[in-house]
């Protein structure tokens, strides 16, 4: 029989964090001006984009045809069967430099409000901006609230029975959809058993890692467990310098009681259904 904490989800399964809302297919506009660059030249500049959904986690942009610069995207007469709708595959050129597949307009069946704009694979544009602000990895939802918290709870956090920090405090960042995470100073880890690894990501709402170390406990080495960020993004700038461990792979005590691993949120199925 398994023992339920008051940490415990009340239904079986569940996460015991707020979940995401939005609909897939859901249609928004954009209230900011959103620029893409290639090879350092403008590929689209719009103040008329709007989101789309299509999966719950985040928004993919639709730019209006006329807001691409001209010439830049080649049709390649493959028609997509998105699960939004259908669209027609494009090929983005820049003189010699040629990236197929790298976008797709919004056919007829489409929601109405995308029809005949036109998403771009996210890697297909070197750099992205929101006004004057580089956005790294995806859109931002704007339904999506993040926020990093001082909190005076006491977190452990083991793996395979040995103890890798103990801290008094920590801060907890809050993100829609996503376990909360516990951001611990560093005079609270074991760092004899942390090994430091050449792994960097980038959150489009915390900015781009800058420390990752794996982890070795008595039986076996647990690959980029824990992160730093030390140039977060303003909005979290409580977790500069800070490092936190992810939930689904360690166990993490909050004030002496065990929280139950979250489950991972994987976009590989959705990745794969669009190529």
């Amino acid at each position: 029989m398994t023992q339920r904490t008051p940490d415990t989800p009340d239904t079986p399964g569940a996460p015991d964090y707020p979940a995401m809302i939005v609909p897939v297919g859901h249609v928004e506009p954009v209230p900011r001006r959103i620029r893409g660059f290639v090879a350092g030249r403008p590929v689209l500049d719009t103040v008329r984009a709007r989101y789309v959904w299509l999966w719950p986690g985040y928004p993919q942009y639709c730019v209006p045809r006329d807001d691409i610069a001209e010439g830049a995207l080649v049709d390649e007469g493959r028609s997509m069967a998105l699960k939004v709708g259908g669209a027609r595959r494009q090929t983005l050129q820049l003189g010699s430099l040629t990236r197929p597949g790298a976008a797709w307009e919004w056919g007829e069946d489409a929601p109405s409000g995308i029809v005949g704009h036109v998403s771009f694979r996210w890697e297909a544009i070197d750099a992205w901006f929101e006004e004057d602000e580089q956005v790294f990895v995806h859109p931002r939802s704007p339904y999506t609230r993040v926020d990093a918290l001082r909190s005076g709870r006491a977190v452990r956090v083991e793996l395979d029975g040995a103890v890798l920090a103990d801290a008094p405090s920590s801060v907890m960042v809050l993100e829609t959809g996503l376990p909360t995470r516990y951001y611990l100073d560093r005079v609270y880890l074991d760092w004899t058993r942390m090994e430091p690894t050449e792994t960097v990501t980038s959150c489009p709402y915390k900015g781009m890692t800058s420390g990752y170390w794996s982890v070795r406990t008595g039986t076996a080495t647990h690959p980029d467990l824990a992160w730093t960020y030390d140039f977060p993004t303003r909005q979290v700038s409580p977790i500069a310098g800070l490092v936190a461990f992810y939930n689904e792979k360690v166990d993490l005590y909050l004030d002496g009681r065990p929280l139950p691993r979250p489950a991972p949120v994987s976009r590989a199925n959705w990745e794969r259904e669009q190529r």
